[in-house]
């Protein structure tokens, strides 16, 4: 189970199509002459965008952003560094050198979009950070109060994402807003009405690209269509395909024999198919483990007596990537045709619904 999120924001920008010069001047009262600054996409790259030696405690540079995105100032080999959401503008900064984060910024209309957006949200996610701590430490909640005052801060984001997207559809922070609300509900259906209500240009960055391949990719594997198929040998090193499987409902179940919550699960699938595999029930099982002698025991140990495959990739599993799973277990129910028509049965939830389909 996911431990309650505690926000970090750490949202990478990167560069990419076309290109827009830009503008960077300031005052950083304090600084040391000739003190170097450096201004590159946080993103983790070693490439800067820019090089600057300051002139006293003033500096100024010039350079190209190919999209507006958020940027990290910082001073080379230094603690001191800043951020700012940059697009093609005459920015300039003005501050104090020790307290470097906290300098003000003029000249572009995305940073102070990005300012606002700290304004609202950051009080708020430092809530939900103190009350997560709180119940993720084992804090007594016996009435609750913890947990609803934790889902009331999470309701109250939710309504000021609204209002901000509403109020800068044009605004290329508010994908970068979309998305970093989106731990607190991964509802992708809410991701596609955010990203609606804002203008096309305002998404060509990262954060709208991230945003819409999330959404693109929430319909992969969703119930009511059709399961992808695939191909992957068996314990005998036989392949096994999917679609062999057609005529009859199959749980394809994602597991590995290292995964503790999997084989807590597994006595659950094993009285299912106990109870239905003679109703037109099977289940195959896709193991991510990368040892053979480790999925064999497990398999053997946990009495799982239908077909399993796997090419002991780990995380790479060939069928896993394709399914995009990023967590196991994780199950798929697929009918007869071969469409997807429940993810993620565990416990009595599966033997329910077997029960339903399979009278």
């Amino acid at each position: 189970m996911k431990n309650i999120f505690i926000l970090v924001l750490m949202m990478p920008a990167v560069l990419f199509s076309q290109e827009n010069n830009f503008s960077i001047k300031g005052i950083l009262k304090g600084m040391p002459d000739k003190t170097e600054l450096v201004l590159k996409a946080n993103d983790g790259s070693t490439e800067p965008l820019l090089l600057i030696k300051s002139k006293g405690d003033q500096f100024e540079g010039t350079g190209k952003i190919k999209e507006p995105g958020l940027f990290q100032l910082e001073v080379k080999n230094g603690a001191q560094k800043m951020m700012l959401f940059l697009d093609a503008s005459n920015v300039k900064v003005e501050g104090d050198f020790s307290s470097m984060p906290m300098a003000r910024v003029a000249g572009s209309k995305a940073h102070d979009d990005f300012m606002l957006f700290n304004a609202t949200f950051n009080p708020l996610f430092a809530k939900l950070t103190t009350a997560a701590q709180q119940l993720n430490q084992g804090a007594k909640d016996e009435n609750g109060s913890i947990r609803k005052g934790y889902n009331d801060v999470v309701a109250e984001v939710a309504r000021e994402t609204e209002k901000f997207i509403d109020a800068h559809p044009n605004s290329p922070v508010s994908p970068f807003v979309a998305l970093v609300v989106l731990q607190l509900n991964e509802d992708p259906t809410l991701l596609a009405n955010r990203l609606s209500r804002i203008s096309t240009t305002a998404k060509q960055n990262y954060f709208g690209r991230t945003a819409e391949k999330m959404v693109e990719d929430a319909k992969f594997g969703s119930v009511g269509t059709q399961a992808p198929d695939f191909t992957q040998q068996d314990v005998n090193g036989k392949d096994v395909k999917l679609s062999s499987f057609r005529g009859k409902y199959v749980l394809v179940d994602f597991w590995a024999s290292w995964c503790g919550p999997c084989r807590q699960e597994n006595p659950n699938v094993v009285n299912a198919f106990n109870k239905f595999n003679s109703k037109n029930f099977t289940v195959l099982g896709v193991s991510l483990d990368r040892a053979r002698d480790k999925w064999l025991e497990a398999i053997k140990a946990d009495n799982l007596t239908w077909t399993h495959v796997s090419d002991l990739k780990f995380w790479s599993n060939a069928v896993a990537v394709q399914y995009k799973i990023q967590s196991i277990p994780q199950n798929y129910l697929i009918d007869p045709n071969g469409i997807i028509i429940a993810k993620n049965l565990r416990g009595e939830e599966l033997q329910s619904r077997l029960s339903a389909l399979l009278k």
